[in-house]
């Protein structure tokens, strides 16, 4: 299963070494998923680490082992992930996921994502890191 992860799951997987998202590459090691990412998803979440947690720093590095560092998606797929519709800063993650043939793209943003949560979107479906793990416990269908 081909996993894309948003900003703030690789911000709270680097933040919080015992939670959901940190989970997930657990799952990853273990062969059960790959989990990718792009570059401006990666640079996001490490921006914002600097600036809330520094000294987390080192941990968003040491993920980077079990992450796929997809290319970014051409402007005209940024384009119709505006159309989705999404904001402006989050059509490169949506576009970057399609782009890679991601089967779901993992974010905790509702404010942003949380309209296009639990329906297909071009190809693939929205959910939290939660739901996924969940998924991948076997304990309900995505």
């Amino acid at each position: 299963m081909r996993l894309f992860l948003d900003a703030n799951v690789l911000f709270t997987a680097a933040y919080s070494p015992e939670g959901v998202s940190r989970a997930l590459f657990g799952f990853a090691r273990a062969g059960r998923c790959t989990l990718l990412t792009s570059r401006f998803a990666l640079d996001e979440a490490g921006r914002n680490l600097a600036v809330k947690a520094p000294r987390q720093m080192p941990e968003l590095t040491g993920l980077l082992d079990g992450l796929e560092v997809v290319e970014e998606a051409p402007l005209a797929l940024v384009g119709r992930a505006r159309a989705a519709p999404i904001v402006e800063k989050d059509a490169p993650i949506l576009a970057a996921a399609w782009f890679c043939s991601a089967e779901l793209l993992i974010t905790g943003d509702r404010a942003d994502f949380g309209h296009l949560m639990g329906r297909p979107v071009g190809g693939l479906s929205v959910v939290t890191p939660r739901a996924v793990l969940e998924l991948l416990l076997g304990r309900t269908d995505v």
